[in-house]
């Protein structure tokens, strides 16, 4: 007899048994065996039938297209293969801006782009779906005829080379021999490092303008050194086929977006690993009580030296006899190994010098020194933006560039509407003297350091040991 029950108006009554069920139960095992033996009649199928047809949901196991998978990712493994193609490292259709948005080199690919960081491109990233990067080609004058691709992993290109390890890939429109251009170049790789727990290369890739570059200068390599240990310079001799890194980091802007703060940072870095790595503590010494200005003559010969050395040094030393304290140095920037150069520059509060690539030592002066610069003459109307090239190292290492002197006398330039031909005749001409101006200005920039000294040793100071990488 049925039961009803009732919640708010709604009528609940239990299921009815139904006679059926019992009938479809008993059918049941009639039905499984019967749709066995389907099966079993399709896989014994007459050999006209089309193992193929649509109107069967399940594949033919049979059918070595589906039987063998391995089969099928190697041929899509070959086809992916065949499919990898080459683009020269060195763009030509850029040739007029070389250096602008992409620059001519590796043209297609776009850097990543951080806040105050380097502009960079990594392999493998999301960015490049998964592939790594791939090289062709050791031309060493001519790099439209080096080439690159992308690759995934498991399908790189033919007779490829696998590189293991991180690789970091350095091109850069001028050179990794001169010390100014190669610290430009190894920066980045500095900062991009220090973002990414201290990370070392396993070997360095070299290129200028997508050209080979066989090794770094030597005082580039010994810095880099320092850093990142003894790392060798891969020049692809070791086959004829492409090379693929396992992992790389490539840069191509040099400094380009790197913030002023980070910048500090990074060349604080060198600095202290470049000290390290010479055995060089920084000294402050006392005269009588009274700190030591530490004034630094740091010459050149041939270009761009000082037409008469003896009477520029013997100023320098009058003026900074006048001071208490003062101590000045004369030396000879060719000759000097790099962890003499270190040494010199760490017990440095002025530098005295020409324009020329031995004012990148600069880098190894305490932060807040003094640079003096000398120019021949020439260089202020024909040099360009180039002339300021250590006034601007000089805020992003945390020196105080104090101004510079520019000859007045001296030949003047054939063609002066040829502005090129102009400055390549006045390039490296040595340099003159005003006696008044040097020693009225060597007075004032010694004046300035001695109170920033004075007001130095009034507070407690602490250095702080170890090197941040």
């Amino acid at each position: 007899m049925g039961m009803e029950a009732s919640s708010a108006g709604l009528k609940i009554q239990p299921r009815a048994k139904y006679p059926c069920r019992c009938a479809l139960t008993k059918l049941l095992p009639f039905l499984l065996i019967l749709f066995t033996l389907l099966i079993i009649c399709h896989f014994t199928a007459s050999p006209f039938t089309n193992p193929s047809s649509p109107s069967w949901p399940f594949p033919n196991l049979y059918n070595p297209t589906y039987s063998s998978q391995s089969k099928l990712v190697e041929s899509l493994t070959a086809k992916l293969k065949d499919s990898i193609t080459f683009l020269p490292l060195k763009d030509l259709r850029y040739s007029n801006s070389p250096m602008e948005g992409n620059t001519w080199f590796m043209s297609s690919l776009n850097s990543t782009i951080e806040e105050n960081e380097p502009k960079y491109l990594y392999f493998p990233s999301n960015s490049s779906k998964g592939r790594v990067l791939c090289f062709k080609g050791s031309h060493s004058s001519d790099g439209t005829k080096n080439s690159y691709a992308l690759a995934w992993p498991e399908a790189l290109p033919p007779s490829a080379t696998l590189l293991e390890g991180l690789t970091f890939v350095s091109n850069t429109y001028w050179n990794h021999d001169n010390i100014l251009h190669g610290l430009n170049a190894i920066a980045p790789f500095v900062s991009w490092s220090m973002k990414n727990q201290c990370m070392k290369p396993s070997r360095w890739v070299l290129l200028h303008w997508g050209e080979v570059e066989p090794k770094m200068g030597s005082w580039v390599r010994n810095l880099a050194k320092a850093l990142f240990g003894d790392v060798g310079v891969e020049i692809f001799g070791k086959g004829d086929g492409p090379y693929c890194f396992e992992k790389a980091v490539v840069m191509r802007h040099d400094l380009e977006g790197i913030g002023a703060q980070k910048k500090l940072k990074v060349f604080e870095l060198l600095r202290c690993k470049a000290r390290e790595a010479c055995g060089v503590d920084p000294m402050e010494m006392k005269e009588r009580g009274v700190p030591t200005i530490r004034m630094t003559l740091l010459l050149r010969r041939g270009a761009r030296s000082f037409k008469n050395e003896e009477v520029v040094k013997s100023l320098f030393r009058k003026e900074c006899e006048r001071v208490e304290g003062c101590v000045l140095s004369v030396i000879q920037s060719d000759g000097l190994s790099f962890c003499d150069q270190v040494r010199a520059m760490t017990n440095t509060d002025i530098l005295v010098s020409p324009h020329g690539a031995q004012q990148t030592n600069m880098l190894f002066m305490e932060r807040g020194s003094s640079v003096m610069e000398f120019f021949p003459k020439g260089w202020l109307e024909h040099a360009g933006i180039g002339q300021y090239i250590y006034h601007w190292m000089a805020t992003d290492t945390g020196m105080k560039h104090q101004g510079a002197w520019r000859d007045s006398v001296g030949e003047e330039c054939p063609n002066p509407k040829q502005e090129l031909e102009c400055f390549f005749f006045h390039k490296d001409k040595k340099i003159g003297r005003n006696e008044t101006y040097f020693a009225e200005w060597a007075r004032k920039v010694l004046n300035e350091v001695r109170i920033t000294k004075l007001e130095q040793a009034s507070k407690k100071y602490v250095r702080l040991s170890g090197c941040e990488c």
